[in-house]
C-alpha cells in the first residue's frame, strides 16, 4: 500500500508545489509572499478533508474488518454527503468574505498601494473554485486503497500533476500571469484527478454503495468523531503557520515569509513520505484492531517504524545535499535564497522524528487511544514547535525559527517515550511498550494458529495442522474434522478458480479458539469473489452444484465476506 499512499498524500501538495515554483520564478517575490499568506486557507480545507478521510479510514476499517457491509455503505454515504456540504459552505464563505480574510491572514488592508493584498485575494478566488474536487480527492483515497484500486489512484495523481503544469504554463505564457490564474490552474487539475477517480465508484463491482437511507445523525457524529484527531492535527498546523508568518514578518519581513513559503511547500512533499507511512498505519491498525488480530498489530508496529526511519532518513539526506538547486526552483531573489537554503537544511533535520511522531499518532488513533493522538498532534504541530521557534528566535533570529521545527519534533518524541514508560511500566523502545495493546487483547497466542497455503500440496498439510490444533485445544473431534474439511474445501476452490490466472497467489488461514466458538478466517489475494452472496444467488440451482461451498455454509453458524485492501476475507464461525 505504501507507494500509492505516498503518491496519494501528494495529491494536495503537488499542485501547491508546482504553483509555488511557477509563482516564485515568473510572478515575483510579492506573489510568493501572497501565496504564503494564502496557505492557512488551503490548510483549513485540507484539514476538513483530512478529518473526513481519517474518519473513513477508522470507521470503514472497523466495519470492513468485522464484515459489516451496511456499516461500510453507511460510512461511504455519509462521508460523500459531508464532503459536498463542507466544500460548498467553505467555498461560499471564502468568496463572500475574501477581503477581511486576506487582512486576517496578514496580507494587510485593502489599500491601492498594497499589492500583496490584491495578489493574495486573487489567488484565493482562483483556488476556491476547486474546493469541491480538492476535498473529494482526499475522500476518495482511503476508499480506493481499501478496494485495491491503486492503479487508478496513481493514474489520477499523475494526471493531476501534468494538468497543473500545463495550466500553469498557459497562465504564465499565454494568459496574463496572474495569481488568480495560478489558483484556477490548481482547481482545474483537481477536477481532472476527481474525474479519473470517480469512475470507479460507478462501476458494477464497486464494493461501496451510496444509500441515502443510511444517512443518520449517529453515523455522521461517529465519522466526525473518528476524524477529530486528524482535524486537530490540521488545525494545529494552521495555527503554527499563522504564528510563524507573524514571527517571520517581524524578524525578516516579506522575504522571510517568502522563504518560509518555499520551505513549507517543499516540506509538504517531504511530509508526504511520513504521512504515507502514517496513513497506511491508520488503515491497517483500524482493520487489525477490529479483527482483534494482535500478532498483526505487533508486526505493524515494527514495519511502520522501520519504514518511517529509513524512508525519511533518505529524504533528509537528499534534501540537505540538493537544498540550493531546490530553492532556486522557487525564487531568484538572492537575499531570500540564502535564507531559504539554510532554512531548508535545518527544517529537514526534523523529518525523521516527525515521521515517528506522525506514524505513532495515526497508529494510536487506529487502536482507539484517541487522547494520545490528539496530544501528539497539538505538541508537534503547534505547542512545542511554536514555543521552540519563539524562544530560539530571540537569540538566533530567523534561523531560530527553522531550528524550532527540529526541537519541536524531538521534544514531542521524547514526551511520547516518557509517557509510554510510565503508562506501560516497560521499555518504551520495545514493540509491546510502543503498541499500547493490553496483554489480554484478542486471542491468546496459544489459542490462535496462522497458516499459509501456496499450492494444492499445502492444503492437506494445513488441514492436518488445523485438525491437530483443535485436538490440542480440547475441541470435540467431530468439530475439528469439520474445520479441517472447511479449510480443504474452501482452499481447493480458491486454488482451482482463483489461481487459474497464472499470477502469484496465496491463501492465509487464521484459526482462533475461544470459550464460545471457533473462528476461521480465510484470506486470499485472488480476484474478488463473495462465496456467501454467490450461494445466495444460486440457492435454487441443482443441489449437487456448488457442493463445496454449500457444504461449508451448512457447517457454520455464521459466515460473512468482505473485500478489503483488494483481498478476499471470509469469516466463518463454528
Amino acid at each position: 500500500m505504501l507507494l500509492t499512499q505516498i503518491l496519494s498524500a501528494m495529491t494536495v501538495t503537488l499542485c501547491m508545489l508546482i504553483d509555488s515554483i511557477m509563482i516564485g520564478r515568473f510572478l515575483g517575490i510579492e506573489s510568493m509572499s501572497a501565496y504564503g499568506y494564502s496557505t492557512p486557507v488551503l490548510l483549513v480545507f485540507a484539514a476538513v478533508g483530512s478529518m473526513i478521510s481519517a474518519g473513513v479510514q477508522v470507521m470503514c476499517g472497523r466495519t470492513m474488518g468485522s464484515g459489516d457491509k451496511e456499516g461500510t455503505n453507511a460510512c461511504f454515504t455519509v462521508s460523500v454527503t459531508l464532503s459536498v456540504v463542507f466544500s460548498a459552505v467553505g467555498m461560499a464563505a471564502v468568496l463572500i468574505f475574501t477581503d477581511p480574510l486576506c487582512t486576517l491572514l496578514g496580507a494587510g488592508e485593502n489599500t491601492p498601494d498594497n499589492t500583496v493584498f490584491f495578489l493574495t485575494r486573487d489567488y484565493l478566488r482562483g483556488f476556491i473554485v476547486g474546493a469541491p474536487a480538492f476535498m473529494a480527492a482526499q475522500i476518495m483515497v482511503p476508499y480506493m486503497q481499501m478496494s485495491g484500486s491503486r492503479t487508478r489512484l496513481v493514474a489520477a495523481v499523475i494526471a493531476m500533476t501534468f494538468s497543473d503544469v500545463i495550466f500553469d504554463i498557459l497562465n504564465v505564457f499565454v494568459v496574463k500571469k496572474s495569481t488568480f490564474g495560478m489558483g484556477l490552474a490548481s482547481s482545474l487539475s483537481y477536477y481532472v484527478a476527481f474525474a479519473i477517480g470517480v469512475v470507479y465508484f460507478f462501476k458494477k463491482d464497486c464494493i461501496f454503495k451510496f444509500r441515502p437511507a443510511l444517512i443518520k445523525g449517529r453515523v455522521c457524529a461517529a465519522l466526525m468523531k473518528d476524524g477529530v484527531p486528524t482535524l486537530i492535527n490540521q488545525v494545529s498546523l494552521v495555527l503554527l503557520t499563522l504564528v510563524l508568518n507573524k514571527l517571520l514578518t517581524g524578524l525578516g519581513g516579506s522575504k522571510a515569509v517568502a522563504a518560509y513559503s518555499v520551505i513549507t511547500t517543499a516540506g509538504n512533499i517531504c511530509y508526504s513520505f511520513s504521512s504515507g507511512v502514517a496513513s497506511v498505519a491508520l488503515t491497517l491498525s483500524s482493520i487489525f484492531y477490529a479483527d482483534e488480530d494482535k500478532p498483526s498489530l505487533m508486526e505493524l508496529v515494527k514495519v511502520m517504524l522501520f519504514y518511517a526511519v529509513v524512508i525519511c532518513g533518505v529524504v533528509t539526506a537528499v534534501v540537505v545535499l540538493t537544498a540550493k538547486p531546490l530553492v532556486l526552483l522557487f525564487i531568484q531573489d538572492m537575499s531570500a535564497v540564502d535564507m531559504a537554503i539554510l532554512g531548508m537544511r535545518l527544517f529537514v533535520l526534523s523529518l525523521v522524528p516527525c515521521a515517528l511522531n506522525t506514524t505513532l499518532k495515526n497508529y494510536y488513533q487506529g487502536v482507539e487511544h484517541v487522547g494520545v493522538t490528539m496530544s501528539i498532534s497539538v505538541m508537534q504541530n503547534f505547542a512545542l514547535t511554536a514555543l521552540s521557534a519563539f524562544v530560539i528566535s530571540r537569540f538566533a533570529g530567523v534561523t531560530g525559527v527553522w531550528l524550532g521545527f527540529v526541537f519541536g519534533e524531538s521534544l514531542t518524541l521524547a514526551v511520547i517515550f516518557i509517557y509510554l514508560f510510565f503508562k506501560e511500566k516497560r521499555s518504551p523502545f520495545s514493540v509491546k511498550g510502543i503498541s499500547l495493546i493490553p496483554d489480554d487483547f484478542g486471542a491468546a497466542d496459544d489459542c490462535c494458529i496462522e497458516l499459509s497455503i501456496q499450492s494444492l500440496e499445502d492444503v492437506v498439510n494445513v488441514s492436518k495442522q488445523a485438525s491437530d490444533f483443535c485436538a490440542e485445544k480440547g475441541i470435540p473431534k467431530r468439530k475439528g474434522t469439520l474445520i479441517a474439511l472447511a479449510i480443504e474445501e474452501m482452499s481447493n476452490n480458491i486454488i482451482h478458480y482463483g489461481f487459474a490466472d497464472g499470477k502469484e497467489h496465496s491463501i492465509h488461514i487464521r484459526l482462533v479458539s475461544d470459550p464460545d466458538a471457533v473462528h476461521l478466517r480465510i484470506r486470499d489475494n485472488c480476484a474478488s469473489f463473495d462465496p456467501v452472496k454467490y450461494l445466495e444467488l444460486h440457492k435454487d440451482d441443482d443441489p449437487v452444484s456448488h457442493i463445496g461451498i454449500r457444504m461449508v455454509m451448512k457447517l457454520v453458524s455464521n459466515a460473512n465476506y468482505v473485500n478489503s485492501l483488494g483481498l478476499n476475507n471470509v469469516h466463518l464461525k463454528l
